[in-house]
């Protein structure tokens, strides 16, 4: 593409995030192009484009769509933007002469180098733009604004949050320049200008990185929590009972770092970070006895508000809500049974249940606790599955008690449930069996036996059941380690 611009009489760079992680070695998950060329201009160039916004950018498709090669470059023309009264968009924008003016606007350094090539004696050398110190910050793993960082926030207010997503997600030992910090703080307050449908995919972005709890204390040391999950902050140095070794805050952190580093999905990570948000509203008294009754019910409150006000869609809203207002389920092994088992995966759903176990891992964990699945985690997760199987029983086979009386030409009575139980030990024995025609003819071959030899045959059918019921359940504890 840069050559094609080039060979067209426009210069062209790559630029922003894929030259960042090209220089980081890994490997860019989209490209980015800025080129002197007007929108027009790329278009006359790259006829298979594009665009559809207001600031220029047109999409070239490259390769055949059926092919793993292609992909969309996004391509935008050089630009400078005035001021943004509503800190989210210019109030114009302006195509720039050269590449300088369209880096000195962009957010942050390690995001404001560009490359190019040139040709020296036939040879194409590469040329690199770093008018910044991009690449130095990327060695020393910094995070630093462009020039003036009261300037580029008050452009748009959602590169703050952008600092700390970078700051987590780029790798370990990143941070962010003491000076963007204090502008950070400084500028807090104008995030609430900014939409919530912006501020909840960098903030998704920032969870769903191994060091995610990182990311929501470093929020809260700038000040940017408080304009994201206030509610959140309800729990900061409020202490909690003696089944817990951190306060309420502390607690929900240390829920989520424990699902970012298991890779929880999104769903468990948001579930563990909110599961708890309810107990500074709930709590009574002080101390090592203090109580926080139907916490969870108002936390599904809490955690619905603040979904929905972060707009995220209905599917992961009443997803999260529901593992909020389920987490606190009791269990021990010996004191419930499986009909308050099967009420659980009733209230919650058998295809949440994995999603609601390892939020109570998380919780157990962001509790102090040293295990995250202790035994009676495990076997109550045997008891679900027990309770979720089938249940052995004449249903499993292809006939049934009207189709063996139609057949016999017999009434309801013993010899009915006798001849199902031992077809039932047949199938078990050998499943190909389970066929009509089979069960017909076998029906007619029982149904000449007298009633003596036909209840001995069906006695030793109900042990041969039994023994399948008692192989599965040693099978399905021994899955869990249980006993």
């Amino acid at each position: 593409m840069i050559e094609t611009f080039q060979k067209e009489g426009f210069q062209a760079y790559i630029v922003g995030g894929c030259v960042r992680d090209l220089l980081c070695g890994n490997v860019p998950s989209d490209w980015d192009v800025a080129t002197n060329a007007t929108p027009e201009q790329i278009r006359m160039v790259f006829p298979d484009s594009y665009c559809d916004n207001k600031f220029g950018t047109v999409a070239v498709r490259m390769g055949c769509p059926e092919t793993p090669d292609y992909i969309e470059i996004e391509v935008t023309p050089y630009r400078i933007e005035s001021k943004y009264t509503d800190k989210r968009h210019p109030d114009k924008v302006e195509w720039a002469d050269n590449i300088n003016d369209d880096l000195s606007r962009r957010d942050f350094t390690v995001n404001a180098i560009a490359l190019s090539y040139i040709k020296e004696g036939g040879l194409p050398k590469v040329e690199v733009i770093d008018l910044f110190g991009g690449r130095q910050d990327l060695l020393c793993k910094v995070i630093r604004a462009v020039r003036d960082p009261n300037e580029r926030f008050l452009e748009d207010a959602l590169r703050m949050i952008r600092a700390v997503r970078f700051a987590v997600t780029l790798g370990r030992d990143w941070r962010i320049d003491a000076v963007t910090e204090q502008a950070i703080k400084d500028n807090s307050k104008w995030l609430k200008e900014v939409s919530q449908e912006r501020i909840r995919d960098e903030f998704v972005k920032m969870i769903m990185s191994p060091r995610a709890a990182e990311g929501i204390e470093l929020l809260r040391r700038l000040g940017l929590l408080s304009y994201i999950m206030p509610e959140l902050l309800e729990g900061y140095g409020v202490g909690q009972n003696k089944h817990h070794v951190y306060d309420c805050y502390q607690h929900s952190v240390k829920a989520l770092e424990f699902a970012a580093q298991k890779g929880f999905d999104m769903q468990v990570r948001m579930a563990s970070l909110l599961h708890d948000i309810g107990k500074p509203r709930a709590k009574a008294g002080d101390g090592l006895d203090s109580t926080f009754y139907n916490h969870e019910v108002i936390g599904a409150r809490l955690a619905k508000q603040i979904l929905e006000r972060m707009r995220f869609s209905n599917k992961d809203c009443n997803k999260i809500v529901h593992l909020v207002r389920y987490h606190l389920f009791y269990y021990n092994v010996g004191e419930v049974g499986e009909a308050s088992v099967r009420r659980l995966v009733r209230n919650v759903g058998k295809e949440n249940l994995e999603q609601l176990l390892q939020v109570r891992m998380a919780d157990r964990i962001g509790s102090g606790c040293p295990k995250a699945e202790p035994y009676k985690l495990r076997h109550l997760r045997y008891l679900m599955e027990k309770t979720s199987l089938d249940p052995i029983s004449a249903k499993m086979i292809k006939t049934n008690g009207q189709n063996i009386m139609a057949i016999l030409g017999i009434k309801p009575g013993p010899k009915v449930g006798r001849i199902l139980d031992i077809l039932l030990g047949q199938i078990l024995e050998d499943p190909t069996k389970n066929t009509s025609n089979y069960l017909d003819d076998e029906t007619r071959r029982l149904g000449a036996f007298d009633d003596a030899n036909l209840e001995s045959i069906a006695a030793s059918a109900k042990k041969q059941v039994g023994a399948v019921e008692m192989k599965r359940d040693q099978m399905t504890k021994k899955k869990y380690w249980v006993t």
